[in-house]
């Protein structure tokens, strides 16, 4: 198992900005592609954005393209999900994982389903007020 560890959430205003990091244990934390999901009280597990292995390759739903942008720096182990005009609804317990299996998808939307992802952290609380 990879242990991933989240950090960089918090209160923000609508508008604001917020920058989230997954510190990964593991030697081959560079061959894994990862992956942002958020969830908020009540509602399913929802996929935010993902990367390949290299950062080469990105996907983000449609909620958040143009406002998020995922990154990795493999040297450091940590993947960074920016988040800039958030809003309200993006209030949520946000959580990275690891597909350990694969590095890159054969389709973007493949990077979408939670089970394709083996290792998960906790998941660090993101709230946006109006």
């Amino acid at each position: 198992q990879v242990q991933l560890v989240e950090s960089g959430g918090g209160l923000v205003q609508a508008g604001g900005s917020l920058r989230l990091s997954c510190a990964a244990s593991g030697r081959t934390f560079s061959s894994y592609a990862m992956g942002w999901f958020r969830q908020a009280p009540g509602k399913e597990r929802e996929f935010v954005a993902a990367i390949s292995w290299g950062g080469g390759s990105t996907y983000y739903a449609d909620s958040v393209k143009g406002r998020f942008t995922i990154s990795r720096d493999n040297a450091k182990n940590t993947v960074y999900l920016q988040m800039n005009s958030l809003k309200p609804e993006d209030t949520a317990v946000y959580s990275c994982a690891a597909d350990r299996k694969r590095g890159t998808w054969a389709r973007p939307v493949d990077s979408t389903w939670p089970g394709a992802y083996d290792s998960w952290g906790q998941g660090t609380q993101v709230t946006v007020s109006s």
